[in-house]
């Protein structure tokens, strides 16, 4: 317990922890992406239906409203779908997937945006410079037009059925794809940096291999940058998959997401079923502003000229 004690004085003593309790807007950011995420991965345990399990719905209880409305029935909160499957419940089981999706395509797009930037930085010369060309080449495509171009050649490649079967990680993929640049860029510019100090110069005198010195002692160095981007880029790659679905080349409609559902309920909008994809895209809003303003708040926190 004293361990835990200290650890928690540690973190309680840091300007990080100050500045976050110093913002109520940034608290309340937090709480409501915690929030998110509890009841997306917790949606089995406090979910009040299963929307997905077909032996539970009941047609007949299609296009029932929010409760507060006249029609409206306290079992369903925020009202039914055209199938009679809980709105609540559906959010909540897709954004367990859309989170899912974009914690995994950032994972990726770090993994090789870190790599590259390492690389170029790294070792220069004729490698920095076609990184660095490649780089420009995709900077000049927005990020959603190259997923779709990315979801286009493997569904030509692997056909409609297979694509299906695999559309959750070629979704991941094509978003990782489009987000990698940002890492790369801001690790080069990071690495010449930290290359020419002397811990560096240090490690090079006692003979340690150039890849060795590169992740143990200049990638903690870059790391600060990365963590920013990367919470920022979560929000990004949220969205970018709720765009992909919405405009069907993304998720199928079997495996829900916030994009499906917002599709789903776009064409019952006009017809006066307005729920089925207004509280969908409140809820896919709400998260994309909570989680970045989490990312500004870092960004400013992290930035030793601000302090």
């Amino acid at each position: 317990m004293s361990g835990l004690a200290a650890t928690w004085n540690r973190i309680a003593d840091s300007d990080l922890f100050y500045s976050f309790t110093r913002s109520k807007l940034v608290m309340l950011s937090a709480l409501i992406t915690v929030i998110f995420f509890a009841a997306a991965y917790g949606a089995p345990l406090f979910a009040p239906h299963n929307p997905f399990d077909l032996a539970s719905l009941n047609l007949s209880d299609g296009f029932k409203p929010p409760f507060w409305e006249e029609g409206g029935d306290l079992t369903f909160l925020f009202g039914t779908d055209d199938q009679g499957r809980d709105i609540l419940s559906t959010i909540m089981y897709g954004a367990r997937t859309s989170l899912s999706v974009g914690f995994l395509a950032v994972i990726f797009a770090m993994v090789l945006g870190i790599g590259l930037g390492l690389i170029a930085g790294y070792l220069g010369g004729a490698v920095d410079s076609f990184i660095m060309r490649v780089a420009d080449v995709q900077l000049s495509f927005p990020a959603i037009l190259i997923a779709m171009l990315v979801d286009g050649v493997t569904r030509s490649v692997l056909g409609s059925d297979k694509h299906s079967e695999a559309a959750l990680t070629v979704l991941i993929v094509s978003i990782g794809l489009s987000y990698w640049v940002q890492y790369a860029r801001t690790v080069r510019g990071s690495v010449l940096v930290e290359k020419n100090k002397e811990y560096v110069q240090a490690a090079r005198v006692i003979g340690l291999p150039g890849p060795l010195i590169a992740i143990r002692h200049v990638l903690p160095n870059v790391m600060g940058p990365v963590l920013v981007i990367a919470t920022i880029n979560l929000a990004l790659a949220v969205i970018t998959e709720a765009t992909l679905s919405f405009l069907g080349v993304g998720l199928p409609p079997t495996q829900p997401s916030l994009g499906t559902l917002i599709n789903t309920g776009q064409q019952f909008l006009l017809s006066g079923e307005w729920w089925i994809t207004i509280f969908p895209g409140g809820a896919l809003a709400i998260l994309v502003l909570s989680v970045n303003l989490l990312g500004d708040w870092l960004r400013d926190a992290l930035n030793p000229k601000l302090r």
